[in-house]
């Protein structure tokens, strides 16, 4: 599986947590001035401007789900921070930080909307009779304003065409094999069809042209199922043989469960369900389940593994979580990318990252298409 754990970029939750606390200890840094050579501040004045501090640092949390709303609170929080204390700190990096937020998820008139509201505000600061910012530190500002929204709007442009070549290149070969399985099966097909309705319709008036027929026809299915392998043959990897077994699905999870615990790991497994689910809903679960266990077993030499795999209300939900020392992944490799296709290819999610106990976690959900609730 292509993902490296414990290694890279945090992930999720966990990465949220690290912007936050790392602003946080910045901004706390920033503003010891408080206490060390500070001027004569009533304590109220100085525990609400550091509970603007923790407030708006905190809110850094949600900037990834939360954006604009985060930015706006940052905006006002760290107004009230430098009208309320006497020793002014840099919680402005803070509202910086979501102002760059806002931008990098492609909310570029957001951005540009409430980094005009903040140089306004700075601006009346500083004529209102604020030492503390001047001509030239409010020019500074402004440079800072707009090189992160420039920024922001630049990264979030080079996600989305990458997004849109990986698309585009996808639709492109799905759209060429498509075309081909068309040509294969269509040109078979036609002949098959053709050579059965002579069959029919000469049988019993001429039996030595129906068999004929009926040869023609066994020529041109296995004619058709020849050139149908050579053409999926491509999707395969090198080396990798067609399946001649039927395709796996739930009641092969236990089978894997078996080789996980031979393989020297401790395996809880659960799988509860009411009723068999769709065919493609069951494969996707067990390659879910085969390639997480597949990832604890290289990736991370965890003590313990768990395996739930359970019905909802109209879908599956399947969770393997494991207590290994992998704090999350880097770049998803084409296992974590493989299983979320999966399941979106299903109108399902999936979300793979660091559990809330440690270790690591995947969820997916699974809905049964079209409603049914089974085969």
């Amino acid at each position: 599986m292509g993902v490296h754990r414990g290694l890279g970029v945090p992930h999720g939750r966990f990465r949220d947590a690290a912007l936050a606390g790392g602003v946080l200890l910045v901004v706390a840094v920033s503003s010891l001035n408080s206490f060390i050579g500070a001027a004569e501040e009533p304590p109220a004045r100085k525990a609400a401007g550091w509970a603007l501090i923790v407030l708006t640092c905190g809110a850094l949390y949600f900037s990834r789900r939360f954006p604009v709303a985060v930015a706006a609170l940052s905006l006002a929080a760290t107004g009230a921070y430098y009208v309320v204390s006497v020793n002014d700190g840099g919680l402005m990096i803070a509202h910086i930080v979501a102002l760059s937020m806002v931008a990098a998820r492609g909310r570029l008139q957001a951005a540009v909307v409430l980094g005009a509201l903040t140089l306004i505000g700075t601006g009346a600061g500083t004529l209102a009779g604020n030492g503390d910012v001047n001509a030239v530190a409010l020019f500074m500002l402004t440079g800072w304003v707009v090189a992160v929204v420039a920024l922001g709007g630049v990264w979030h442009g080079r996600l989305a065409y990458l997004r849109e070549a990986e698309h585009r290149a996808a639709g492109e070969e799905r759209l060429r094999i498509a075309r081909e399985l068309h040509d294969v099966v269509g040109h078979h097909l036609s002949l098959i069809n053709v050579q059965a309705g002579t069959s029919l319709h000469r049988f019993h008036r001429d039996p030595a042209q129906g068999e004929a027929a009926l040869a023609a026809i066994k020529e041109s299915s296995r004619d058709a199922l020849r050139d149908l392998r050579a053409t999926l043959g491509i999707l395969r990897r090198a080396g990798e043989e067609a399946p001649t077994a039927p395709a796996p699905g739930l009641d092969g999870i236990g089978e894997l469960i078996g080789s996980a615990r031979a393989a020297g790991l401790t395996v809880h497994g659960r799988v509860a369900r009411a009723a068999d689910p769709p065919t493609e809903v069951g494969l996707a679960a067990y390659r879910i389940v085969q390639e997480s266990l597949t990832n604890v077993s290289r990736h991370a030499p965890a003590a313990q593994v768990t395996v739930s795999v359970e019905d909802g209300p109209g879908e599956l939900r399947i969770e393997v979580a494991d207590n290994g020392p992998g704090q999350g992944a880097g770049a998803p490799g084409h296992g974590v990318r493989g299983m979320r296709q999966r399941a979106r290819a299903l109108g399902g999610e999936l979300t793979a990252g660091p559990g809330p106990d440690g270790g690591f976690l995947v969820r997916a959900r699974l809905p049964y298409r079209d409603g049914a609730s089974g085969r």
